[in-house]
């Protein structure tokens, strides 16, 4: 009887935990409603932020096709390309390239003029690989145009920013250049050195070490 008694009780005890959550529920069901919503909302910008980035994407990487093959065609003297080599040039993940290829362009016609305004318009962010070819691009324009304290912020910049995945002895070297140019001769044997003693297994280690030996230094 105890038994059966105690058994009903816990029946009870359940129906009137089930009867006040739904009480519960059915009191707030608006904020439930609305949290829903809510969350609906959130699931559809974020899978909509995904189909805009892969839509982008797809196109950047067309851009950068084109990119290579209008450099391809510049590379064959063919300079009718040009102007279409401008109006892929953006802030996109690879129209980027489109600055850089042009800068280079007009650097190897020496026309470091017209190569530094397009260089100049490299945007800042991402601070990637190419973000990095372009800022050693615009530091040896402004050396070959002797503007060396110029050249050598950019390098500062540079050995602070460097992404990981980048070797670090082609910026260190050529820092040391734009310093030997200028005349700071200790300055530019010190990162020599750095570059003998660090990378000696690397073409700019060897390079390295035979700047030393030019300047005296064994």
């Amino acid at each position: 009887m105890k038994r059966k008694e105690r058994h009903q009780l816990k029946e009870d005890e359940f129906k009137t935990a089930l009867s006040r959550m739904y009480s519960w529920i059915w009191q707030r069901k608006r904020e439930f409603s609305i949290a829903l919503s809510a969350l609906v909302v959130i699931i559809l910008v974020v899978v909509g932020i995904r189909l805009v980035k892969a839509q982008q994407l797809k196109k950047e990487s067309r851009i950068f096709g084109q990119i290579i093959e209008l450099r391809q065609a510049l590379e064959n003297q063919d300079e009718t390309k040009v102007a279409e080599l401008e109006k892929l040039a953006g802030k996109g993940q690879f129209s980027r390239a489109a600055y850089l290829e042009l800068a280079s362009f007009y650097a190897e016609k020496g026309e470091l003029e017209k190569a530094l305004s397009w260089i100049e318009k490299f945007p800042p962010r991402p601070k990637d690989i190419l973000w990095v070819k372009a800022m050693d691009l615009q530091a040896q324009l402004w050396c070959y145009q002797k503007n060396f304290d110029r050249a050598l912020e950019i390098y500062e910049l540079l050995t602070k920013n460097l992404p990981s995945d980048f070797p670090a002895d082609i910026i260190l070297f050529h820092q040391a250049q734009v310093l030997e140019e200028k005349g700071n001769i200790d300055e530019a044997i010190k990162i020599y050195t750095q570059l003998r003693d660090e990378y000696s297994q690397t073409y700019y280690g060897y390079e390295a070490s035979q700047k030393l030996i030019q300047l005296g230094e064994t």
